[in-house]
């Protein structure tokens, strides 16, 4: 197995050094060996620079490689970190050691000896995502008792969530992620601003990150950004905008056009302000239905129902449509199959505002999304888990769709992120857009740099690169041509470009 430091693999020297065995633990030794061996032979060397870059090398374990540490995987891969990997499917650990060049261990990550083979007692992050809620805490708790600094655990159970809520403190839990959960609120988010396609968050909460499409009517439409500028009350900054396959960080001089996919960055407190100039404010919502039942209605139908919206619920499962039927009293729960189009209209689909396809399988509901869209629903949020699909949602007229996985993922991401920054590093978040295609940052300007405290306007900023907003202690600054960064802002970027690491990249 090849490690990779750097740009340089040294499989010649240690070809097995990647996989542990119960029993067969050369990882923790050989780990030691190589660092020292490298750091006194090549101290000077070009790759071993570039592999610090400034940054803060944390120590990462993951245990559990479905889905959603699989994706946390991919997103950190690049990032420089010493990560180990965990499962008991050795297939699994030989392949992404293959693929992504981590330390792998292949046994029970609640088990002490194999946490201590893969190096967990001086680990700066610890994160269990396997399919039982229990053995997800036990390892965690083991963790803990050994010396990891820091635990995630994925705790999926409602039945857990009060009591898990109440202990983390006490079980030395320092992050629980619940994708389901989280799922419904991101789509409760989605319900609740009717126009707008996608959001995500930057500065705690503070700066929006808006995808949405200016559909006839929309003010924005013949518009250039030199123009908004000068006619809008509420400041905003487009920074991506995809017109069919073509995706432009757009300039001064770009127009806007219809059905363009624009995104933007705000103040949280400017969004509701800035729709309704644009004439992007439709009536609320009122009546919802969901297909699916599975944890991610149950969550999302209890949420809306307590807010007063009108839910239909539709489950095949007889047995679970009944228990769902008492857990939820304020909600209308449907005994049927959710991807007929006959039940669909029996049930009032033509007089939805929104509906919601929650079922397992992503075809079903790009189907019935497409067929609640046909009958001018006004909204349609899609459950895809598969990413192989992505690629054809906007051609189908999809355009609100959630992935569980890479909600979660993103969560966990945004808090190793924070906790590299407390130790050296400058990535606070980073979200993708545009199927990829897009990079959003926000960097922590915690060094003193050249570009510092000069115009905007008088810096080489690379192409296809655009400072989205400056948060100033508690300002959220949308910038223009005169704005300044300085010592201790942090600074949202959005990139063609990609593995930006660093505020310095962003200038040539």
């Amino acid at each position: 197995m090849a490690y990779l430091l750097g740009q340089v693999r040294l499989c010649a020297f240690f070809p097995f050094m990647g996989l542990s065995f119960r029993g067969f633990c050369f990882n923790a030794l050989l780990r030691n060996c190589v660092w020292t061996f490298l750091f006194q032979r090549f101290d000077s060397c070009d790759f071993v620079t570039e592999f610090y870059h400034g940054d803060y090398i944390m120590k990462i374990i993951i245990i559990g490689l479905g889905t959603i540490g699989r994706t946390i995987l991919k997103n950190l891969s690049g990032e420089g970190h010493s990560i180990t990997i965990i499962d008991e499917d050795r297939n699994k650990v030989e392949s992404l050691i293959e693929t992504y060049d981590v330390f792998g261990v292949v046994g029970n990550g609640a088990c002490m000896d194999i946490q201590k083979e893969a190096g967990a007692d001086d680990a700066d992050l610890v994160v269990v995502l396997t399919r039982s809620d229990e053995l997800n805490i036990l390892a965690c708790l083991v963790a803990k008792k050994i010396g990891a600094k820091n635990t995630i655990a994925r705790v999926r159970n409602p039945d857990y969530r009060q009591q898990i809520a109440e202990m983390k403190d006490d079980l030395g839990i320092a992050m629980i992620v619940n994708p389901e959960r989280e799922t419904a609120n991101e789509i409760f988010n989605l319900v609740n601003l009717p126009s707008v396609a996608q959001i995500d968050h930057f500065a705690k909460g503070r700066v929006t990150l808006v995808e949405i499409v200016a559909k006839k009517g929309c003010s924005l439409i013949g518009e250039t950004l030199i123009s908004l500028g000068r006619k809008l009350t509420a400041k905003v900054l487009i920074c991506a905008v995809q017109r069919g396959d073509q995706v432009i960080i757009p300039s001064g001089n770009f127009q806007i056009e219809e059905g363009d996919k624009i995104h933007f960055t705000s103040d949280a407190r400017v969004l509701g302000d800035f729709l309704p100039e644009v004439n992007l404010v439709k009536s609320p919502f009122k009546h919802i239905m969901i297909v699916g039942g599975g944890r991610i209605g149950y969550y999302l139908a209890d949420t809306l129902s307590k807010k007063k919206y009108d839910v239909k619920l539709i489950e095949a499962d007889r047995n679970h449509a009944e228990e769902l039927a008492e857990l939820l009293p304020g909600v209308t729960v449907v005994c049927g199959n959710g991807t007929r189009h006959d039940l669909l209209i029996e049930e009032g689909l033509e007089a939805m505002d929104a509906f919601v396809a929650l079922t397992d399988i992503d075809e079903e509901n790009i189907i019935v999304s497409m067929f609640a869209n046909k009958k001018k629903v006004k909204k349609t949020i899609t459950q895809i888990k598969s990413e192989d699909l992505y690629g054809m949602l906007d051609e189908l007229g999809i355009n609100s769709n959630v992935s569980p996985k890479h909600i979660v993922a993103g969560s966990i991401i945004s808090y190793i992120r924070a906790l590299a920054n407390k130790k050296g590093s400058n990535v606070l978040a980073l979200y993708h857009l545009v199927n990829n295609q897009v990079e959003a940052l926000e960097f922590s300007a915690r060094r003193q740099e050249a570009f510092y405290d000069k115009p905007l306007k008088d810096l080489k900023i690379r192409k296809n690169c655009l400072i989205a907003c400056i948060i100033r202690k508690n300002e959220v600054l949308i910038p223009n041509g005169n704005s300044m960064i300085r010592l201790g802002d942090n600074v949202v970027v959005v990139t063609t470009h990609k593995n930006f690491d660093d505020l310095n990249d962003v200038f040539e």
